[in-house]
């Protein structure tokens, strides 16, 4: 297809996704395309199984005219979010609505092997149920998407010396899963598919500029800029977590370095410190805890905090103003207009988000601050698997990637979709 017939294909086929057009006069309106190539590029599109023609819509004075629908579940994609410490694998449908999903405890350290056979076990699980409440043993993958708990080259699909992923670094993650399901995947941080998931489906929607917060077992953030996720030129933005907030030697983060916000704020730095507390006898709670559990938990120093625990509400307080000073410095430098905050540990209770919000408020410049909202995740634990789907859809509806396979009506047993270079950034 030539360029300018794929954008308008393209344009048509997003205007009815989006559900932002429903009928012809209303594509053409918004489009500035003429009523002929309308018709044209929704005839194809229908001819190929996207589009369907639905009711009758509301009449402007003439024939009502017919809505049309974008056929979402013609295909399905796969999609998987691997935490630190947990797994969650889903299939939607092609709008990014999930059909079925299962998340474990799992530990990232096993390995790409061991983790990603389980991944592919929940995932053949998961389609097989999907295919046969929708009757169809042939339903297709057309895409997959993965967000993993460290750096990723994105052109690739391979972790980058990830620092809590032994055994992960240059693994070809991307390559295996194409392989096993004969479709194109695309894999990211999760961090970034949190921010895809709140921009698409979240409390982010109809927002161009925002920063997505982790503060999990590791700290990092995804951020969207002009309505765009926002990489960097190898992948690795965002990478907060390892950022210095302090010059003490003596605290050595997982990534080798010292100082970073991650080993004072992080969710394994909290137990770090709760579990010395209880050892030393400065927090009874956590002591109490100790002794029944044998450990203490990130969720644990939340739990002695809400119940009036000194120790406890010192540490998040702590945690929450280093998170906050450096979440200021980009707030004052980027002027989001949305800080989301998500990951366990921001899940736990009030007491950290306060203190993140403070400190951006006190230290963040005022102009910067204005309109600007600080707001907990509103998809909570399912923004990253929700993100990872989108991220695929996303880039197989590019008007580059739609014109390789758009003729035969179906990306699936396309892996190579991949590598289809695009003119722009993604909108």
């Amino acid at each position: 297809m030539v360029g300018e017939h794929v954008d308008s294909l393209a344009t048509v086929l997003d205007l009815v996704r989006s559900q932002t057009a429903r009928t012809r006069p209303e594509i053409g309106r918004l489009s500035g395309l003429g009523r002929t190539v309308v018709t044209q590029r929704v005839n194809e599109l229908t001819e190929c199984g996207l589009l369907e023609e639905g009711s009758l819509g509301p009449s402007s004075g003439g024939r009502a005219p017919r809505e049309l629908r974008f056929r979402a579940r013609a295909g399905v994609i796969l999609a998987a979010e691997l935490g630190a410490t947990s797994i969650g694998v889903g299939v939607t449908d092609l709008a990014g609505t999930v059909l079925a999903e299962h998340s474990e405890a799992t530990d990232i350290a096993r390995g790409p092997d061991a983790v990603l056979e389980r991944v592919e076990e929940i995932a053949d699980d998961l389609l097989d149920r999907v295919r046969a409440e929708a009757g169809d043993a042939e339903l297709a993958v057309w895409g997959a998407g993965v967000g993993l708990p460290g750096p990723v080259e994105f052109a690739t699909g391979r972790p980058s010396a990830p620092p809590i992923m032994p055994g992960w670094d240059g693994y070809p993650v991307r390559d295996r899963l194409a392989h096993r399901y004969d479709t194109p995947v695309w894999v990211d941080n999760e961090v970034n598919t949190m921010a895809l998931g709140e921009l698409r489906a979240g409390s982010a929607r109809g927002q161009r500029d925002l920063l997505y917060v982790k503060i999990g077992t590791g700290i990092g953030a995804g951020l969207v800029s002009g309505g765009t996720l926002h990489r960097g030129s190898q992948g690795c933005a965002g990478d907060i977590g390892h950022a210095a907030v302090a010059d003490d030697t003596d605290v050595v983060c997982r990534c080798g370095n010292t100082g970073c916000l991650e080993a004072y704020a992080g969710g394994a730095a909290l137990a770090r410190d709760g579990l010395a507390a209880a050892r030393e006898g400065r927090s009874q709670f956590l002591a109490d805890v100790l002794a029944s559990t044998g450990t203490v938990t990130a969720a644990d120093l939340s739990r002695a905090a809400q119940s009036g625990d000194r120790v406890a509400v010192e540490l998040l307080t702590r945690a929450g103003r280093l998170i906050g000073n450096l979440l200021a410095t980009l707030v004052s430098f980027y002027n989001p207009a949305l800080v989301i905050i998500g990951g366990g540990v921001a899940n736990a209770g009030d007491l950290l988000l306060a203190a993140v919000r403070e400190t951006v408020y006190r230290r963040s410049l005022p102009l910067a601050t204005r309109e600007l909202r600080i707001t907990r995740s509103t998809l909570s634990d399912r923004a990253g698997l929700v993100g990872a789907a989108f991220m695929a859809i996303d880039e197989l509806f590019t008007p580059e990637r739609l014109a390789r396979w758009v003729g035969g009506g179906s990306p699936a047993g396309s892996p190579g979709l991949v590598e289809v270079p695009l003119r722009a950034p993604l909108l």
